[in-house]
């Protein structure tokens, strides 16, 4: 796409190809709502996936800043009453469910945190920030859509944000590393003598699972507290988040389980253990 092209227009086929993948946690967890609930998490997960494509393969920098500089003029023709094709799906959840234009404007913002330099060893603050735009941002926007009550909706939001996308950081290290991104904070990594670490001299470091479980405490702690809000919460409208934590938390548990010697192979919990995270927390 060149940088002064027109975004195209949404079409049936391409609101089907930005649904998450079947059998994914997220693609179980949406199955669960009603209709048009449903339909609303599909269109905001539809948003979320397009911009973070532009932030992860939007080609040369200036295009990509190009593109989310159009993404975040949409958010606000939208709010404004004149939206293009590509957020029309958007105008009904955004008018049912009370969605704010800030928690949109913070995904765009987080996608641009990855989108122009790769995020090497930030600081605690600036991981944070991260963590609040790219996950808890889009749990703001989720649990208006579940129906929870608003502050502990909040409240939500801000701890399971934080426990998946803390929980998904310490997944892919490796991942991220070979694309030259690296997200375990500054001063953890300084802790155990890496002060000006590259993503390569981090992951190989002989001490680098002392960082990984202090990452790791934290994710538990923000899981503490994701399920003393679910627990006293209405379970018909914490299906969809019960799941996603559940889901999530057998990763973080796989990861701590597998360790952190190279080699490290790739962590995936079983079928059947997804299966019965499905079984207690989509039918129970």
């Amino acid at each position: 796409m060149s940088a002064t092209a027109s975004p195209a227009p949404a079409t049936a086929e391409t609101r089907e190809a930005a649904l998450p993948a079947a059998g994914s946690s997220f693609y179980t967890a949406m199955r669960l709502l009603p209709k048009d609930r449903r339909e609303a998490m599909y269109a905001v997960y539809a948003f979320c996936r397009s911009v973070d494509d532009v932030a992860d393969d939007g080609g040369p920098a200036p295009v990509r800043a190009a593109e989310l500089d159009r993404w975040r003029a949409d958010i606000d023709a939208l709010y404004a009453g004149n939206p293009a094709p590509r957020v029309r799906d958007l105008v009904v959840p955004i008018r049912r469910y009370g969605l704010l234009r800030e928690d949109f404007q913070a995904v765009i913002d987080g996608m641009a945190m990855d989108a122009f330099e790769d995020i090497v060893a930030p600081d605690e603050a600036t991981l944070d920030l991260y963590c609040d735009r790219v996950a808890s941002a889009v749990g703001r926007l989720s649990v208006r859509i579940f129906g929870l009550p608003e502050a502990d909706g909040i409240r939500l939001a801000h701890h399971e944000g934080r426990a998946l996308q803390l929980t998904n950081i310490l997944r892919d290290i490796d991942e991220d590393a070979e694309r030259g991104r690296l997200y375990l904070p500054r001063e953890k990594l300084a802790a155990i003598g890496l002060a000006d670490p590259t993503p390569q001299s981090a992951i190989a470091h002989p001490r680098i699972g002392e960082v990984c479980l202090a990452v790791a405490k934290e994710a538990q702690d923000h899981y503490s507290e994701t399920w003393a809000i679910i627990d006293r919460s209405p379970r018909r409208e914490t299906k969809a988040p019960r799941l996603m934590a559940a889901a999530y938390r057998l990763y973080l548990d796989a990861v701590l389980k597998r360790g952190w010697a190279m080699p490290r192979a790739r962590v995936k919990p079983s079928k059947l253990a997804l299966l019965g995270v499905a079984l207690r927390h989509g039918i129970l």
